[in-house]
């Protein structure tokens, strides 16, 4: 057997031996001349035009592929043949005899005689058609999940077992204020205030150890320095890798949080002054009584009632009588510390509790507020309408078994203020 030139095309069938060989590669494997004719080509090739060597032999791409496909293709074989290039890319073929599309990854280099010239181009090609549609599924396939987990309204992650982030939703860059890519490979430590970083390292360690969800509610300063409030529920799932990792999904809960604590505050706050209600006192008095007998600290309770308040409605009409009570309220609060808590309990009745307090110093604190009562001006069109208050004050005594019987000392001597002419002070015991 005659040896080939080195890098000469084949001119006409080739040996046994050699065809068996480029049968057999698993690739498709051709050559042709400077005019763009097939000079050779293997088994799988010919599968693919639909006809055997004899009628291949002799005959340009034209014969075979569709027009848009061919002059792609002559235009990287001129580069080949003319410009002695050797080229590696993407090609798409549309095959006439099959009216099919397929996608190829083709190696073309120049076939050069003995002295040097290009006399043809050897083209090897592998048909990737599979796996770019499998690519445009999975592309695709993400696009959609992107699309679907960035618009969720909820901060999406994957975080791995060293504490760095894999995956966040954009969502979660926006109340970030960083950009996806920055967020991915970061450490949740240069991302977060350290302990919120480490409250929630915390939760994952759990996760990794019991292998079960977690879920908790979270309070996050977004990037423009808002409180938000989040439910946090997180899922072990091992990362692309194979290592183990945690996917926390994190939906706002702020609104339903502030009207949570609205509602909350509704329930124990007066609607009309901003004062505790009788509701909110009766428990915070409970908690008070129970603190001083633990400690055997003093603890004095003021009962207050706005004299002659139904007048007030009855000559000027409700929304005065409102403005009296916020006016007195308002008075109230401010002759207090921050401890001590003022309560309206009925209509125009009002209760403080001081916590730490004697009874001496409670009757002193009374005084102030009726003699600031007093000089309250509620209404400009009426300077001469003036508010005066009775005030019952009693403190915690020994035998004292529950609230309610400081209460109830309290609220007698109120009765005895009244009772000796109103706008006055009734300390019990004693006057």
């Amino acid at each position: 057997m005659s040896k080939p030139e080195p890098g000469a095309a084949p001119s006409g069938p080739a040996p046994d031996p050699f065809r068996q060989l480029l049968d057999e590669v698993g690739a498709f494997v051709y050559t042709i001349d400077l005019q763009g004719c097939y000079t050779y080509a293997n088994r799988l090739v010919l599968e693919l035009l639909g006809h055997p060597l004899d009628y291949v032999l002799g005959k340009d791409i034209s014969h075979f592929f569709g027009e848009k496909s061919n002059q792609v293709i002559r235009e990287n074989d001129a580069r080949v043949l003319r410009g002695g290039e050797t080229i590696a890319r993407e090609e798409t073929n549309l095959i006439k005899a099959t009216g099919e599309l397929r996608t190829y990854w083709s190696m073309k280099k120049p076939l050069r005689d003995a002295a040097g010239n290009i006399v043809g181009m050897l083209g090897i090609s592998h048909d990737i058609t599979e796996k770019k549609r499998l690519e445009d599924r999975v592309r695709k396939q993400k696009e959609l999940l992107d699309t679907v987990l960035d618009n969720v309204d909820a901060l999406v992650y994957m975080k791995d077992a060293n504490r760095r982030f894999v995956y966040a939703n954009q969502h979660m860059a926006d109340v970030l204020g960083l950009p996806v890519e920055r967020i991915v490979g970061s450490l949740d430590t240069d991302l977060l205030p350290r302990d919120l970083a480490d409250r929630f390292w915390a939760m994952d360690q759990k996760i990794f150890a019991s292998g079960q969800r977690q879920s908790s509610e979270e309070a996050v300063v977004d990037a423009c320095g808002r409180l938000r409030h989040y439910w946090r529920v997180v899922v072990p799932l091992p990362a692309p890798d194979g290592t183990p990792a945690v996917i926390g999904l994190s939906t706002d809960i702020t609104e339903l949080h502030e009207l949570k604590e609205e509602l909350r505050r509704q329930a124990s706050t007066d609607g009309l002054t901003g004062l505790a209600n009788r509701r909110s006192f009766c428990e915070r008095a409970g908690h008070e009584f129970a603190r001083s007998r633990r400690h055997g600290t003093p603890l004095s309770l003021i009962a207050i009632d706005i004299d002659h308040f139904k007048r007030f409605n009855d000559s000027y009409g409700h929304p005065l009588g409102d403005r009296v009570l916020c006016a007195f309220a308002a008075c109230c609060q401010s002759m207090l510390r921050e401890a001590d808590l003022c309560a309206r309990t009925g209509g125009e009745e009002f209760c403080i509790l001081l916590p730490d307090t004697g009874l001496d110093d409670a009757r002193r604190i009374a005084e102030r507020i009726r003699v600031s009562a007093g000089s309250l001006c509620v209404d400009g069109q009426s300077p001469q309408l003036r508010i005066s208050a009775s005030f019952g004050v009693a403190s915690l005594e020994s035998g004292d078994q529950a609230f309610d019987t400081l209460f109830s000392r309290a609220d007698r001597a109120l009765y005895c203020a009244k009772q000796q002419g109103r706008d006055c002070i009734f300390a019990w015991p004693g006057g």
